[in-house]
């Protein structure tokens, strides 16, 4: 007989738009068939749930999620996990070449189209389960996903383009973690002449730090090989087509739900080259992630400046949303 926690009800954030988010009580998940209840130990902010914080959220929002199995009689029960997002049917064609983030035949993300992670329990369906070895701190468990997945793919598909073995210049437009983990994903696989752009001189010193060199923001003075976009700002992927080498590539990694309109110019016409837009990650990369993250600890370990339980979430999210925060991490335990 499967017990699960006496408890009935959790808290949980509820972001009510309007920069407004309350600390509400909600019923336990039940999980389905095929899917195990976690009980969430961390949960990293990030800048995407901006736009929820704005207009609102039907679900409980949170998707850089860690955590255990609390889930007796189940296989994975008592496992720390992290949680991939994207619900896949593993029958696909995408699936099967090993494409799990581009299921053809489901498209939903936990913490967009069902409960996420900033509350104290969640449903995950079993495939969406990535045990985490016991050598990687709490704390770090949640970067697995965006900071390092998101990063290290983006970087993955890129050298399929532009070679690190061609020692070409590349340019990170934006410092935030997935930028500074496209810079440490990029010196992980053999690139040496890393530039970086970005307005926020705290984050453009830990960029330089991890050995990028410093650029300045909207600068045409030098031309790349390379642009990896991770602001999402408008501005900068219209100047990435500028300065983009012939043949060269730009990888848009950041975000942004606002129309962007290309002006089909002679700077757009008169050169061949390539524009590359990557989603998150396959799982087949966990594996080589783990190695990553193990190869730099103490630099991932930079971006995590805040821990708080979750009564704080309303002004710490308000905190990260200012820029003050690199990678807070809400937290339900203390750490390992």
């Amino acid at each position: 007989m499967i017990v699960m926690p006496s408890a009935v009800t959790m808290l949980a954030a509820v972001f009510h738009g309007d920069k407004r988010i309350t600390i509400e009580e909600c019923p336990i998940p039940v999980p389905a068939k095929g899917e195990a209840l976690v009980r969430i130990l961390r949960t990293a902010l990030c800048g995407s749930d901006f736009k929820l914080w704005h207009k609102g959220a039907e679900y409980i929002a949170g998707h850089e999620i860690f955590g255990r199995v609390e889930h007796p009689g189940h296989a994975m029960d008592g496992k720390r996990c992290a949680v991939y997002i994207p619900l896949h049917c593993g029958e696909c064609e995408s699936c099967r070449a090993g494409d799990t983030q581009m299921c053809l035949n489901v498209s939903s993300l936990i913490g967009w189209n069902r409960d996420g992670g900033y509350c104290e329990y969640v449903a995950v369906p079993d495939n969406c389960l990535l045990p985490v070895p016991d050598d990687i701190e709490d704390d770090l468990g949640p970067l697995l996903l965006d900071t390092i997945g998101t990063s290290a793919h983006a970087v993955r598909e890129a050298r399929r383009l532009v070679p690190a073995e061609t020692n070409p210049d590349v340019l990170v437009t934006g410092a935030g973690p997935v930028g500074l983990g496209v810079i440490l994903a990029l010196k992980a696989f053999g690139f040496t002449n890393i530039f970086v752009s970005d307005p926020n001189e705290e984050r453009l010193a830990i960029a330089t730090d991890f050995g990028a060199i410093a650029h300045p923001v909207g600068s045409r003075d030098k031309r790349f090989a390379l642009i990896v976009e991770c602001s999402g700002a408008h501005a900068a992927r219209n100047l990435a087509i500028e300065i983009i080498l012939p043949k060269g590539a730009i990888v848009l990694v950041g975000e942004n739900a606002a129309p962007w309109t290309i002006t089909e110019d002679k700077v757009f016409r008169r050169k061949d080259f390539m524009m590359l837009r990557t989603f998150y990650f396959p799982k087949r990369d966990f594996a080589e992630n783990l190695e990553i993250l193990r190869a730099n600890k103490k630099k991932y370990a930079r971006l995590v400046d805040e821990r708080f339980n979750l009564d704080a979430l309303p002004e710490e999210f308000a905190r990260f949303a200012r820029g003050h925060l690199i990678k807070p991490v809400l937290a339900f335990e203390e750490a390992r």
